[in-house]
This record gives C-alpha cells, sequence and structure tokens, in this order.
C-alpha cells in the first residue's frame, strides 16, 4: 500500500512540474534561413524542349514566395504560361532536420503532385525527385544557381533510366521583381 501512494505521490508531483514548465514549442530549423533568398516576386522565362511534357517553346511565369506557417515553410504561389501548357501552382519549401534535407511539395492545375528534396552547395541549388508518368518510372533532377540576389538560372533534366543519361526538359532565369521584401510576417 505505501508503495501504491509513494507511486501516485511521484506520479502527480511529474506532473505538476511539467504543467510549471511545460516544453518549448518547436522552432524552424536554422537551416530555413537559407531559403529566404527566394522570398519575394519572381519573373521567370523559360524554353521548353518537346518531350513528354508537352510540344515545348517559350514560356513564361511568376512566382511570389513569403513566409507562412509560424516561418516553418516558404509558400509559393506560381503561374506558368507557354509550351504548351498553362499552369497554376502552389508549393511549400521547408526543411527536413531527421533527414538534413531541403523539401519541396508542389500541387498544380494539372492534377500533379511533386515530392522533392534538395540540398545547397554554395549558390547551387539541387532538387531530385521520382515520379510515374503513364505507367514509366522518370527521375527528375532541377537545378538552380543564385547569379547575383536577384537573379537565377534554372533546368530541369529528367532520366529514363534510373539517372544513367540526363536529358534536358527546360532550361531558364529567374528575376527578381521590386525590391524582393516581403509583405507578410512569419
Amino acid at each position: 500500500m505505501k508503495r501504491a501512494i509513494s507511486a501516485a505521490c511521484l506520479l502527480l508531483l511529474t506532473f505538476t512540474l511539467l504543467a510549471q514548465n511545460p516544453p518549448a514549442p518547436p522552432k524552424p530549423a536554422p537551416e530555413l534561413a537559407r531559403l529566404k533568398y527566394f522570398e519575394g516576386t519572381w519573373a521567370t522565362q523559360i524554353t521548353m524542349q518537346p518531350g513528354p511534357w508537352g510540344p515545348g517553346g517559350k514560356a513564361s511565369g511568376t512566382d511570389h514566395l513569403d513566409w507562412g506557417l509560424g516561418g516553418f515553410f516558404l509558400l509559393s504561389h506560381s503561374v506558368f504560361k507557354g509550351g504548351g501548357m498553362d499552369n497554376n501552382a502552389v508549393a511549400y519549401f521547408g526543411y527536413d532536420s531527421n533527414k538534413k534535407a531541403y523539401t519541396y511539395d508542389e500541387y498544380n492545375s494539372m492534377g500533379e503532385v511533386n515530392h522533392s528534396t534538395g540540398n545547397v552547395n554554395d549558390k547551387t541549388w539541387t532538387w531530385t525527385n521520382e515520379m510515374d508518368m503513364g505507367g514509366q518510372k522518370i527521375n527528375g533532377r532541377f537545378i538552380l544557381v543564385e547569379t547575383s540576389p536577384t537573379s537565377y538560372t534554372m533546368k530541369y533534366e529528367f532520366s529514363t533510366d534510373g539517372g544513367k543519361t540526363w536529358n534536358t526538359a527546360m532550361e531558364g532565369t529567374g528575376t527578381k521583381q521590386g525590391d524582393g521584401s516581403s509583405t507578410k510576417k512569419k
């Protein structure tokens, strides 16, 4: 009986201490600060190659990126026209501390979902994914190089043989519009 009372008192004391000192809420990973480069509105110019994504040609787009969800994600709203496609997309950039990788999750007006992981080496971002297109497994690789604080070059490549050979699907540039400052708060 004394053990039961001692255990109950210990349990009550533990709950009392936890109630007085609740754990601090999680904070965004420090690696997310590196994504600040993309915050703002960007104009993109793209050349698409003919292939599984359409007939190819010139295209342009606008991407607006702002912090949201407590500063854990950079939200992107994109409009893309040309190259045989008109598309709108919403995407979330984040960081997975367990995998030590950046994340990119996109949902677009063509009903597609894209989940990619990425890393950054100096000013070069590399994002990779795997998708199924008509029953065929396709590996994707998106490479973005920061050429200045207000511009970048980009290229999307795909492979149908597990990454042995890569084909260019599109290349382009991005230019930050205005002063690049964001109007939304974290």
